[in-house]
């Protein structure tokens, strides 16, 4: 029988490092929903800290029957799925092909790539630009301006240089143009690094609200998260407090709980994904691929 290995002192230490850091990260977190869960009563006194107190919905209820939000929700859902999948689209070519060797100018080009990764135009230059292409004001805006990081490009890059060039020789030789390399044989070994950087992209369009703020003006596209800004910083948050919650009475929200709300609804979408996602993120193994 094997002998079981024995939980040494250090080992405890470590665990205790690590369970104290993710207490720090998820406190934050779950201060929030309290605060979105609890009575107003309960938030004003002060009483709220990871577990709600007099558990009542009432917030997410007013929230949720405004129009606005669901239409905002619908502009960031279009944004991030288009963003994403033209994102991916552009950082895998543009990987795979500078990742082969003999691609003349291959180092030019990337040079070129990496320039933008440290200097920029600034935000006016880039506003003038958006708005010369006639983006200004569109759901366009707020996806091809950021279709592509450099950082996901680099680390595609790095992923793809590493799949054993025998596979792709062999491919060759049996008349395999570059395109159906890349669909029939890269894509399908690179299903991790495609997965994390779709989440990265995923992540990055769905918490944007700077390019909504700059480049929209119709309030019918705005983004969830430029929605959400509005209603933190705006006397909406005075109207909805004042919203009607059941048939008998009318009970006054606090502000403060219609804010923990609102965020905690912007933030579930991504928690959801995100485990789907996870067996993704280790690097997949290509332990046997090529033989002899």
């Amino acid at each position: 029988m094997k002998k079981k290995k024995k939980f040494g002192f250090g080992q405890m230490i470590m665990c205790a490092i690590v369970l104290f850091f993710v207490i720090i990260c998820l406190y934050p977190f779950l201060n929030v929903v309290a605060y979105s869960l609890s009575d107003s009563t309960a938030v004003m006194s002060g009483k709220v800290s990871i577990f709600p107190v007099n558990f009542q919905l009432d917030a997410y209820k007013q929230i949720l029957k405004q129009a606005q939000i669901w239409i905002s929700m619908q502009v960031s859902i279009i944004v991030t799925l288009s963003g994403t999948l033209i994102g991916l689209a552009l950082t895998v070519c543009a990987a795979y092909a500078l990742s082969k060797e003999d691609l003349k100018g291959r180092s030019v080009i990337t040079g070129f790539i990496l320039f933008t990764m440290y200097f920029g135009g600034g935000i006016i230059p880039t506003f003038m630009v958006v708005k010369g292409l006639g983006l200004y004001d569109s759901i366009a805006s707020l996806v091809i301006p950021s279709a592509m990081n450099v950082f996901n490009f680099i680390i595609m890059r790095t992923f793809f240089k590493n799949i054993p060039a025998e596979l792709k020789e062999a491919a060759f030789i049996d008349g395999a143009t570059d395109m159906k390399i890349l669909v029939k044989i890269v894509v399908p070994l690179s299903l991790p690094i495609i997965a994390t950087v779709g989440l990265y992209y995923a992540v990055a369009y769905w918490n944007d609200y700077f390019s909504a703020l700059l480049y929209i003006q119709t309030p019918e596209k705005f983004s969830l998260q430029l929605r959400l800004r509005q209603i933190l910083f705006a006397d909406q948050l005075n109207n909805l407090g004042n919203a009607v919650s059941d048939d008998s009475a009318a009970v006054k929200i606090m502000p403060e709980t219609l804010k923990m709300a609102c965020i905690t609804l912007t933030t579930l979408p991504i928690i959801i994904i995100y485990p789907w996602l996870q067996k993704y993120f280790v690097k997949g193994t290509m332990v046997g691929a090529v033989k002899g």
